[in-house]
């Protein structure tokens, strides 16, 4: 794990650089929390950097959801979390996303296409750029951008509730 570290904390830098300004939790914490639960009472023995940066990007997933679900309790205030998609994620115009509603509709998106769902995960949750998401499942950049396109067009529906062609 210490030869990871850097790279979690960068990659949880880039991913809460486009959180909201009031945004309290901060890329550390989000590692840390991310690390415990990587190295916990029996971590797995990890097959390859693939392997790896698939279980942290879910863990991040998770992390990112159960936190956004506690922030959204009447107990805390209530009020949805909200977060902003950078360009290079944005779905065709800039957009808010709730991580709670984004966590279902990539459940539902999994059952379809779990490839295009493990996509949205490496890309969105763990800032992963195209070239590397390629790299860590195995497949080309033109079949990951190819299904960014399509898995981002599936998951705006699904959110927005517009019926699916």
């Amino acid at each position: 794990m210490p030869l990871v570290y850097d790279e979690l904390r960068r990659l949880a830098r880039h991913y809460l650089r486009q959180e909201r300004n009031d945004h309290t939790l901060q890329s550390t914490a989000l590692v840390h929390e991310a690390y415990l639960r990587l190295a916990g009472q029996n971590p797995p023995q990890w097959q390859n950097r693939a392997h790896f940066f698939g279980i942290a990007a879910h863990v991040m997933r998770q992390i990112l959801v159960e936190y956004a679900r506690g922030r959204s309790t009447a107990k805390r205030g209530g009020g949805a979390f909200r977060l902003t998609l950078d360009e290079a994620v944005a779905l065709p115009q800039h957009l808010d996303v709730d991580v709670v509603e984004l966590d279902k509709a990539l459940t539902g998106l999994a059952e379809l296409d779990a490839q295009q769902s493990k996509i949205v995960e490496l890309r969105f949750f763990a800032g992963l750029t195209i070239e590397d998401t390629s790299e860590v499942l195995g497949i080309s950049p033109a079949t990951v951008k190819r299904d960014w396109v399509t898995a981002r067009a599936w998951l705006f529906r699904a959110m927005t509730g517009e019926a699916t062609a």
